[in-house]
């Protein structure tokens, strides 16, 4: 197996070091930072912006640089989270607790490096994680048929679903929303044409890529206008000197990391948790094996330390279901299935032999877009934390042009346009009534997928029932699917009894 990874990181390496790949990793380190310092942009929003721009990309670029922009989001969030109490994404709400309060002190550019510092150590854990896990279990996927595609599909549906975290229900039903989309255009099996209403347009499917811009980007938009959602005025500037610490500071907190670190690879193995969670329970242990737990909230750098180094150390390691068996590990992941998709990368196997050289570089992109984003974090947070105070009527419409553009751009057709402002209308009424767009994305990518398992396997076995579970792979998938259902249950049960006066936020990053 080791040979195996040494080889594929050598055949990768070449690919990665090519200078227009190193700059659009650096591209999209810098547009991820931009965005989470920015409140209630998050990193899905700024990966779906960018997925259009992927078009004329080979895919090595553009695998580095959406990856990238998940890394930069994740550091990039806690910039505003310490110097106003603004967390950028809701995974850095608990870097508020005790980052705003050093912030107070004086100690500013402390606590970024802290926080900057973990999310280098807990990102480049992830990408190990990634890089060492992912190639054995990729060999799963080549005993899958029809039956094994169909169950795998309701899997990544019922898990992602569970992004709604307090209500299930509302993931339930976000995802039969997608799943219904995915039914419009031509059937599978027959040819016939469904619910498109003689819509030329439509006979073609619903595209993913518009739908996808409009479910996460433009609700954005409609808040920022309605001012749901703004910037804080007031920016602390802090010199640029006082980013630096001393390795010294950094190995004194090396149970923190350790603790964090596996916290976060757990978290983001398991699709549905993400960020918000990963970061909470993080503070938490850490508060709980502290000696002094009464101080957490007051301004202790461990509360920083944990949830920062935890939220990045679930980054890559959301990607090891997504590129091994097509299930997102987070909203973020979903979005970056769709990027996957359009340079005709499907997760499976064949990344890991056909497509080795580029999942190889991408892996290596990821190690790239950690140090940029911890440079950047070092000797930019000036200069991004000013981003909070760009007015709501320039960035609104600048967010607009690019949705616009990107989904004409797609087939250069003003359809995707009208696809993608009906899913922002849907989208926007998903976040004023509390449903996550995740789950309907997933069911948009996933339905099809699971109805030509279904279909298919319904004819291989005659009807019979007992063919969809006679299997070793089928019945683990069931149990996982089981496990999956209940798992926002058991999630609730364990934050309220770890602790239970703090509220875990809903992922969406």
């Amino acid at each position: 197996m080791f040979e195996g990874i040494f080889s594929g990181l050598l055949a990768g390496a070449p690919l990665a070091f090519q200078p227009y790949n190193v700059f659009m990793c650096f591209v999209g380190a810098a547009f991820g930072m931009l965005v989470g310092c920015l409140p209630g942009l998050t990193a899905t929003m700024g990966i779906a912006l960018l997925i259009p721009l992927t078009f004329g990309m080979n895919p090595v670029a553009a695998l580095m640089m959406l990856t990238a922009i998940h890394a930069g989001a994740n550091t990039g969030c806690s910039i505003s989270a310490i110097l106003v109490c603004t967390p950028g994404t809701p995974a850095a709400a608990a870097t508020t607790l005790d980052g705003y309060q050093l912030a107070l002190k004086g100690r500013a550019g402390y606590a970024i490096s802290i926080a900057v510092w973990g999310g280098l150590i807990g990102g480049i854990f992830s990408v190990l994680v990634l890089l060492f896990m992912a190639p054995p279990l990729s060999l799963v996927s080549v005993m899958f048929g029809p039956v094994e595609y169909f169950w795998l599909a309701m899997f990544g549906l019922t898990a992602v679903g569970s992004l709604s975290g307090g209500s299930p229900m509302k993931g339930i039903m976000s995802g039969a929303i997608g799943l219904f989309a995915g039914t419009i255009g031509v059937d599978v099996i027959s040819g016939n044409e469904r619910f498109t209403f003689g819509v030329l347009g439509l006979t073609t499917g619903v595209g993913f890529v518009p739908a996808m811009i409009g479910l996460f980007s433009l609700p954005q938009v409609m808040l920022l206008s309605s001012g749901a959602v703004s910037g804080t005025s007031g920016i602390q500037q802090v010199g640029w000197r006082e980013y630096f610490v001393g390795l010294g500071e950094i190995w004194k907190l090396r149970m923190t990391w350790v603790r964090s670190c596996i916290i976060g690879a757990i978290i983001g193995i398991l699709p549905g948790a993400g960020g918000s969670v990963s970061s909470w329970l993080a503070y938490n242990e850490e508060r709980r094996f502290s000696k002094h737990p009464e101080l957490f909230g007051t301004g202790v750098i461990e509360g920083v330390a944990a949830p920062e180094c935890a939220n990045n150390a679930d980054t890559a390691t959301a990607y090891i279901p997504l590129i091994t068996l097509g299930i997102p590990g987070s909203s973020a992941a979903a979005v970056l299935l769709g990027g996957l998709l359009i340079q005709g990368l499907v997760p499976g196997r064949e990344l890991f032999t056909v497509h080795a050289q580029t999942t190889y570089a991408m892996i290596i992109g990821l190690f790239i877009g950690n140090i940029f984003v911890f440079l950047m974090g070092l000797l930019g947070s000036n200069l991004f934390a000013k981003a909070l105070q760009v007015p709501s009527g320039v960035l609104a419409p600048a967010i607009v042009t690019l949705c616009v553009i990107g989904s004409y751009a797609l087939e250069n057709d003003m359809f995707g346009v009208y696809v993608m402002l009906a899913f922002g209308i849907i989208g926007y009424f998903f976040k004023i009534l509390g449903f996550h767009p995740a789950p309907a994305m997933l069911g948009l990518i996933l339905g099809p997928m699971a109805e030509r398992g279904f279909r298919h396997a319904l004819k291989l076995s005659l009807g019979d029932p007992v063919y969809f579970i006679k299997n070793p792979i089928s019945m683990v998938l069931v149990t996982l699917i089981l496990l999956a259902v209940f798992s926002p249950f058991l999630l609730a049960k364990w934050q309220k009894r770890v602790s239970p006066d703090m509220v875990i936020g809903k992922s969406e990053e």
